[in-house]
């Protein structure tokens, strides 16, 4: 699909988020820890969520959605092996393992897919998996996990990789004894994954900090919970404001977690008023320089560092963007380029002399990041651009287009993506 987007219209109104895909889609992966039923709201709806659905029901669950809830039933049987064609299209898909692991003591699933971002290996599950005494082989392109039954361990990750402390978490619930999990990650998601296995019976302590605890159980219940607000959208709308130079209120958001994101926005010269679930951007002129290294929450989100530099583009001297949690992540650098962008990439570094303007032109979007950048710098570049690949928007943004409608920017789609939710 492709957007179309004339710009250089300043933003201006409120706009709301919808629930953390990056909380969501782990939160419907520990479901199934339980054979109860659960009930999750705040889900947003998007092509991910829609995969992580249709992941769970090939192995034999019950989901249901209607509106941002989502009613899941684990049931039995479950079935032990993921399909290949679901997995390849994204890498949260590899969450089911520890789940599966505790549920029937064997998982089989493929190496997950993604956006084309780098590497991001899963040897850091499997360490913590083997850690708790699960048998790893590779058979068929298929990674295959077997236990009796899993042991409490002390696990440290040589990284805090989110997805491998969520994964060993969700193991270390049905397991044995206790799992500490040692140099953790510390994101908001993870916190929310914690609190909902604990609204679930399990005895997690620590999410939040470098040091995860977890008691494990015999039984999960079925619970219902409501998922946090995703801050990844907030951030994204609010350098949207900034990138127009126009006014934007973004609601349903905690302050504390874009707190780094907030701090490069106020450097840029941007104000902001910030409320106990709401943030208010007013961009005056154009931004000052500024420099970014992406860090492991608390530091400043790679997920942001894309749509960041689009208002970097328009700055009035030269800013640093360091990138050192995903390799191959400036995609976006030189189709930013193409619009008249003065960036240059060395190793990990991109270096962004600003512009006073940034002219229209077709694009193509390689991931979901890439995507918001581009429509961005479109939204306040000069004329008209078409932007292609806009599909990866839908991963991470419920209702990107309409929301930036709703702020005053001038956008067709074509091709929308289908929608094939079932109801509850």
């Amino acid at each position: 699909m492709s957007m179309i987007i004339r710009g250089g219209k300043p933003l201006r109104g409120i706009v709301r988020c919808d629930g953390a895909k990056n909380a969501a889609l782990p939160i419907m992966a520990g479901a199934i820890l339980s054979e109860d039923i659960s009930i999750i709201d705040s889900v947003p709806r998007l092509r991910d969520v829609e995969t992580m659905s249709d992941m769970l029901r090939s192995i034999g669950v019950s989901v249901r959605m209607a509106g941002t809830s989502v009613r899941i039933n684990p049931g039995k049987p479950l079935r032990h092996e993921a399909p290949y064609d679901l997995v390849r299209m994204m890498r949260a898909s590899f969450l089911i393992m520890g789940p599966l692991l505790v549920r029937l003591g064997t998982a089989a699933v493929p190496l997950p897919g993604g956006c084309a971002i780098g590497q991001r290996p899963v040897d850091l599950h499997l360490k913590g998996f083997q850690a708790m005494g699960a048998d790893i082989t590779v058979e068929g392109g298929f990674i295959r996990a077997r236990t009796k039954k899993l042991k409490g361990a002390e696990i440290y990750l040589d990284i805090p990789s989110v997805g491998a402390t969520e994964n060993i978490m969700m193991a270390g619930v049905g397991a044995e004894g206790v799992t500490v999990i040692e140099n953790a990650a510390q994101e908001p998601e993870i916190v929310d994954l914690a609190n909902f296995l604990n609204s679930m019976g399990a005895e997690v302590s620590g999410a939040g900090t470098s040091r995860i605890k977890i008691q494990g159980v015999k039984r999960l219940t079925g619970t219902r919970y409501s998922i946090i607000p995703d801050r990844i959208e907030a951030s994204t709308y609010l350098v949207a404001g900034a990138v127009t130079r126009g006014k934007v209120m973004v609601e349903n958001v905690i302050p504390t977690h874009v707190k780094s994101v907030l701090a490069k926005l106020k450097e840029s010269g941007a104000h902001l008023l910030e409320g106990s679930r709401s943030v208010e951007i007013d961009m005056p002129s154009r931004p000052m320089p500024v420099n970014i290294k992406t860090l492991p929450y608390p530091g400043f989100p790679t997920d942001v560092q894309a749509p960041f530099m689009a208002l970097l583009a328009f700055g009035q001297g030269t800013s640093l963007i360091s990138e050192t949690v995903f390799e191959n992540r400036f995609n976006h650098a030189e189709e930013l380029s193409r619009m008249g962008a003065k960036i240059k990439i060395e190793d990990s570094n991109a270096i962004i002399e600003g512009v006073p303007k940034l002219t229209g032109a077709s694009l193509q979007a390689t991931d979901l990041r890439a995507g918001a950048c581009l429509s961005l710098a479109a939204l306040a570049a000069e004329g008209k651009s078409e932007i292609f690949g806009t599909e990866h928007i839908y991963r991470g943004y419920s209702g990107f287009a309409t929301k930036l409608r709703l702020l005053g920017a001038d956008i067709e789609e074509t091709d929308l993506p289908r929608r094939s939710y079932a109801k509850l």
